[in-house]
């Protein structure tokens, strides 16, 4: 095997994968190296994928158990082959992790697994992991640059540790091998929300703790409102401006000013953020520097401290979501390849995956107000949509918020069915500058959710067709 490449990017999430292709795309020799023996990172192996393939087949339970009979579909007693549940979901990140192996070799992609450490800025020591428990020698790369790409870590609460069996993070609340009890999610973001929305569907009593005055904070107040009634009414408790306190036998304690909280619990999801992960690769041998809040110091191209090095990802600033890192990726192989790298930072839609969905893009109603902004809204109800009514789908709407002068769109919030995939085409007209009026005079198939897209955009000049 070669010890020098063009470029060596460290980590194999989708930030470090793609960077990696991409640039074997342009012509560049490159390695990967990861500490896993598959590719895919936090994402595919333990996060988004296993995460999404629970998510689905919780669902297909929920709707066999609760929804059938009123579409006319007549079954015997529905019951959990936990197993077999959890088998499929670890298919999938097989089929995943695998294609994305066939995809390295083919782009002639170097894979090296083990744990990287930088020597000086062009150098880095590589531990392989360990064959059959003997040690292997240690290997010495080199390249003309390196992108460190290694991700984020569960934020760990000081006064209750993980212990991977009670007190547990995402890693651990994908594979419970019984449906606890009662389970109780430390913090109301899209972590906990979503592995909350998995057991509480197989039975386990779900109860969500969250510090702040409410769930998915970054979110207009009326989208949250009505989101946790619908969480609610599918069985989860919601507990918020809840302070956390500790957890002894058996019980999680909790402040919310002068009132003392405490909920019985089987086990313990904390949730309540990731950290940037750049532990053990000696940055300072390569004179990469990090910045108050321990990620790595980047300039507007992701170029570290160090000319040849870049980081990316969970390790710079930014929102911590996998398809951020894969732009991050393709771009700093671009600008490597001495390309025109393209990122609009402004432009990254987040998604809550539970049902309904939550996702939003740019600004919110209230973020908007809250900085002065003169806007206009338009708002439109998937009940009035006649593809969700047929689908069963009409818990939610949509949210455009456009400058009131120009109508350009500044932001959006989608609360329903498949907000995440609706939430492109909104991205896509924001990314050219596009007004609502665009939105609303765009063709949509009839009959689809996305109509109510359309709508959305009608209502700002309040010229919606199917509403008042």
């Amino acid at each position: 095997m070669s010890s020098s490449f063009d470029l060596i990017v460290i980590g194999a999430g989708p930030g470090g994968y793609v960077c990696a292709f991409r640039a074997a795309q342009l012509g560049l020799k490159v390695a990967l190296i990861d500490k896993r023996a598959t590719l895919g990172g936090t994402c595919l192996n333990v996060g988004c994928i296993p995460s999404k393939a629970l998510l689905h087949s919780s669902e297909h339970f929920a709707f066999a158990k609760s929804h059938a009979a009123a579409h006319g579909i007549k079954l015997g007693s529905v019951e959990i082959d936990l197993p077999t549940f959890l088998k499929r979901k670890d298919e999938v990140v097989a089929k995943n992790v695998g294609g994305l192996a066939l995809l390295a070799k083919a782009r002639k992609v170097t894979v090296l697994t083990g744990s990287a450490s930088f020597v000086s800025p062009t150098e880095l020591e590589l531990a392989p992991a360990d064959v059959g428990g003997v040690p292997s020698p240690r290997i010495r790369l080199t390249a003309k640059n390196i992108v460190i790409a290694t991700g984020s870590a569960p934020v760990e609460l000081p006064f209750m540790k993980f212990d991977g069996a009670t007190v547990v993070s995402s890693d651990q609340a994908i594979a419970f091998d019984s449906v606890p009890k009662k389970l109780v999610v430390v913090g109301g973001g899209a972590i906990g929300l979503e592995l909350g929305s998995v057991w509480s569907r197989l039975g386990s009593d779900v109860t969500v703790v969250e510090f702040l005055p409410k769930i998915i904070a970054t979110y207009d107040d009326d989208i949250v409102r009505n989101f946790t009634r619908i969480l609610q009414k599918q069985g989860l408790k919601i507990e918020v401006g809840a302070k956390v306190t500790g957890f002894a036998n058996g019980v999680l304690t909790a402040e919310r000013g002068t009132e003392k909280l405490s909920f019985p619990a089987d086990k313990v999801l904390v949730a309540v953020g990731r950290r940037p992960y750049a532990d053990s690769l000696g940055l300072d041998k390569a004179g990469v520097q990090l910045d108050d809040k321990k990620r790595i110091k980047v300039d507007d191209h992701l170029r570290t401290t160090a000319a040849n090095i870049w980081a990316i990802g969970d390790v710079v600033a930014g929102p911590m979501l996998a398809h951020k890192a894969e732009e991050d990726g393709a771009a700093v192989a671009e600008w490597i390849a001495g390309k025109h790298g393209h990122i609009n930072w402004d432009l990254v839609p987040a998604i809550v995956y539970t049902h309904p969905e939550v996702a939003s893009i740019g600004l919110g109603e209230d973020a908007a107000k809250a900085k002065g902004l003169s806007v206009n809204v338009g708002k439109f109800n998937f009940a009035a949509n006649g593809r969700a009514i047929a689908a069963d789908a009409t818990d939610g709407y949509v949210k455009i918020i456009a400058d009131a002068k120009t109508d350009k769109i500044l932001g959006a919030q989608i609360l329903g069915a498949n907000a995440g995939e609706l939430i492109s085409e909104i991205v896509t007209h924001m990314e050219y500058g596009g007004s609502a009026e665009d939105l609303g005079r765009t063709i949509h198939a009839h009959p689809t959710m996305s109509e109510a897209i359309k709508e959305a955009g009608l209502a700002v000049s309040k010229s919606a067709i199917h509403a008042l």
